[in-house]
């Protein structure tokens, strides 16, 4: 039974997890992939007793994967978290049929996803022809497979585009901002009460959350959840001083993933996590167009490692 529109809006006011996927050579390691949801779904410090909310998204490298693989994978996250999370597929929509052929597979599962976040669609595109496709694929498939969509939204020439999209289709329940801050009031105000509005370019967030975001997105919560968790419980109970405090003490290794445009996103995740030597996750060995970090940024890892490991 799916969740209602107003429980999923309120749930997703939280931590959204995207754990890496953890490679053996070009093999996906379900096993150690199942290990860190499990971690993720334990270690839940989310205050008010709220469910862990876990997401297969960019920083699981999903546009390096088939189908298949993915399919495979969603499959083994919803059995693991059960009705005890709220699960997100990233679904990337190149090509869009394609895109459409992997939900009906997904919500076909016995534990479907709960939303759908539509990645940034690749090659050439205006605002006019996103808003008409989606609007069509969102009609399609909300309908055919009750699917809710949440629109990643790394383009700025696309703002007006994402507010008619979620104020016009009752499948758009959300957007998740992967440009900047200055991106923040403009989609609260344009969206309205009609979906949420969260902030998507990780734990950095003190500031967008002032700003009125709901949640965060967090790649690093599959090593150190308690950190995203305490953060995002700051920011719900308005306490940003606490908030910008335990920001700080990740800002190191976030400014790292995110340095020269994200090259480090997966791969510096990685390898924090191979240095922890926490024995509830996996890292596996690095993932296609992702190898390990050179030495320098190695080096940088190490002492940011001990420093975050009480927040495991």
């Amino acid at each position: 039974m799916p969740l209602s529109l107003p429980n999923l809006l309120d749930a997703l006011n939280s931590v959204t997890a995207i754990p890496i996927i953890p490679f053996n050579g070009n093999n996906i390691d379900y096993t150690g992939h199942v290990k860190n949801i499990d971690y993720l779904m334990t270690n839940n410090y989310l205050d008010e007793g709220r469910k862990r909310v876990i997401a297969i998204a960019g920083t699981s490298l999903i546009h390096h994967i088939s189908e298949k693989e993915q399919l495979g994978l969603i499959d083994k996250t919803g059995n693991q978290m059960g009705s005890d999370g709220i699960l997100i597929s990233g679904i990337v929509p190149n090509p869009i049929n394609q895109a459409g052929q992997l939900i009906e597979a997904q919500s076909d599962l016995k534990r479907p996803p709960d939303a759908y976040l539509l990645m940034p669609l690749t090659g050439i595109s205006s605002p006019e022809g996103i808003y008409e496709q989606y609007m069509k694929f969102a009609e399609s498939y909300g309908n055919s497979c009750d699917a809710r969509f949440l629109y990643y939204f790394r383009q700025k020439r696309e703002l007006d585009a994402v507010i008619r999209l979620l104020n016009d289709s009752p499948h758009f329940i959300g957007v998740k901002i992967g440009t900047d801050e200055d991106d923040v009031q403009p989609l609260i105000g344009g969206v309205g009460d009609n979906g949420i509005v969260m902030w998507g370019i990780g734990d950095r967030c003190t500031k967008p959350a002032q700003l009125g975001t709901k949640g965060h997105t967090s790649g690093i919560a599959v090593a150190y959840a308690r950190a995203s968790d305490e953060i995002n419980n700051a920011q719900r109970r308005g306490d940003f001083e606490t908030s910008a405090r335990i920001e700080a003490d990740i800002a190191p290794l976030e400014e790292i993933r995110f340095w020269n445009g994200r090259v480090y996103n997966y791969s510096a995740v990685v390898e924090t996590m191979i240095q922890s030597g926490f024995e509830d996750i996996e890292a596996g060995t690095g993932g296609p167009f992702n190898p390990r970090v050179p030495p320098e940024i190695n080096e940088q890892l190490r002492d940011i490692t001990n420093d975050l490991k009480r927040y495991h």
